[in-house]
């Protein structure tokens, strides 16, 4: 069995701010455990083609680790290789322990540490635990009747097969999200037909990417510029929330500007009702993309609405909903994650054996998506309501970093072992987070998306401003939390 102070699930950015800021306050004895063979999360994980992040690059970045960016909304590859720049930097490759797939955690009352149990690397012990495995770690394929007997090829965009040639061949994309967004415009050119199956339609705005020349670069590695180019595009960013929560007229103006977009880039009116959204915009998440709706208008994209849609597999291909057989080689699923009722996939027991499962059962909640009553010395790093759908979510990760390390230090300065916050505190405020959350896009703008559980509940959003949620957890609240 091997003991930390502090374990970490999860390599990711959320492991990363997490471990970095745990150095920095000089607590040494952490380790992150990582599932994978390899460090890093999302963008490591995410290779299919076209991956990219839609927030500009300068602001998704952790404040402390700058980096000469090559163009404004970095690909896969570019984060890839910042997500290694800063293990190097801060020194967290001799600090994580890969191949540790969590199979479950429990509180040990009498020592008052987390015990954590692992598939291939044994036992954990540690004092806090912080789960970091992030809200986009669970991909969901949905099932068909004969999806077992299709002969083609099928995968997931979370788990690209990359020895896999898609030339040439007829392609179906299950999903018309974000990543199918991504996907589209970079392999329609090269597919024979390409078949997207489309639920419901997107908002899609523009991308305004750009690359950064050398001089720009230059500047990139000053801190007072990239702090300054940071506040520039974060302020720009925050004045998104006004339109999704506070002003029905914002939300018309944007939706205005989408509707001339999709009228300008697609020519063809009976493709534009298919990609017409009959729902607020923001409601589901926009979708920053130049080049989708013009892939979408090739002569070999044929676009499927949810009329269209697939109602069964055979061992050639599809069966749509309005009986037309349709060969494919690969099927790429699209689908999505478990973001919600599913945010933390391992069995979590804490005192009195107290079940996670249960507690949530009705739909994931916790004191500023963080702590909870009865599971001591638990973090969780962007646990319900922490998304932020305007801005970039490393600085909502980096805000939740305050507050942990607030308990952490609170404990170590008072010579205490546990904390946890009170019931009445994390109740207080989950009501607050949703009836907020009722003035919302997200809550009333006429969709059902993954923002939403099964409660009907928006569980992945914060329902404000990213600096009021930082407001919240610059300091801890000692009446809010039983201390031990």
């Amino acid at each position: 069995m091997q003991i930390f102070q502090v374990l970490i699930i999860g390599s990711g950015f959320g492991g990363q701010c997490a471990a970095i800021n745990l150095l920095k306050a000089g607590i040494t004895d952490i380790r992150l455990l990582e599932r994978r063979d390899f460090f890093g999360g999302t963008w490591c994980q995410n290779t299919y083609p076209g991956a990219a992040v839609d927030v500009p690059s300068p602001l998704y970045s952790l404040s402390f680790a700058p980096y000469r960016w090559t163009q404004m909304f970095a690909g896969q590859a570019e984060l890839h290789r910042y997500t290694h720049h800063v293990a190097k930097q801060f020194g967290l490759q001799d600090k994580v322990e890969l191949g540790a797939d969590v199979l479950g955690v429990e509180w040990d009352e009498q020592q008052r540490h987390w015990t954590v149990h692992t598939a291939g690397k044994g036992t954990f012990c540690a004092q806090f635990l912080i789960n970091a495995s992030g809200p986009l770690s669970q991909p969901v394929i949905p099932h068909f009747d004969g999806q077992e007997r299709f002969q083609g090829k099928t995968f997931h965009t979370n788990n690209w097969d990359h020895s896999y040639d898609y030339r040439q061949k007829r392609v179906a994309i299950v999903g018309s999200g974000a990543s199918a967004a991504q996907v589209i415009p970079t392999i329609a050119p090269d597919v024979e037909h390409l078949h997207v199956f489309q639920r419901t339609p997107h908002w899609v705005l523009p991308r305004a990417d750009r690359t950064f020349g050398r001089f720009q670069r230059w500047l990139l590695g000053l801190k007072p510029a990239y702090k300054l180019l940071r506040w520039m595009i974060y302020w720009q960013f925050e004045t998104r929330v006004i339109a999704f929560k506070y002003s029905k007229p914002a939300v018309r103006m944007v939706q205005q500007h989408a509707l001339r977009f999709i009228k300008r880039q697609v020519p063809d009116a009976q493709l534009r009702r298919k990609l017409t959204p009959d729902y607020s915009i923001g409601c589901k998440r926009v979708i920053v993309s130049s080049t989708l709706y013009p892939a979408l208008g090739r002569s070999n994209v044929t676009l499927h609405s949810r009329e269209q849609g697939i109602a069964a597999l055979d061992e050639t291909g599809i069966i749509t909903r309005d009986g037309e057989h349709i060969d494919v080689d690969l099927i790429v699923w699209s689908t999505g994650y478990d973001a919600t009722d599913g945010v933390i996939s391992y069995p979590v027991t804490g005192k009195n054996r107290t079940r996670l499962k249960d507690v949530w059962a009705q739909y994931p909640r916790a004191y500023l998506g963080t702590a909870l009553p009865d599971f001591p010395n638990l973090f969780i790093v962007s646990g319900p309501n922490t998304g932020i759908g305007h801005t970039s979510a490393l600085f909502i990760i980096e805000s939740q970093m305050n507050y942990i390390l607030d308990c952490i230090r609170t404990l170590q300065t008072r010579g205490l072992r546990s904390i946890e916050v009170r019931p009445e505190a994390e109740r207080t405020y989950t009501e607050m987070i949703h009836r907020e959350m009722e003035r919302t896009v997200w809550k009333s703008g006429g969709c059902h998306s993954w923002y939403q559980s099964r409660s009907g509940h928006v569980i992945a959003m914060f329902p404000g401003f990213s600096f009021s949620y930082h407001r919240l957890t610059r300091a801890l609240k000692p009446a809010d939390h039983i201390l031990s």
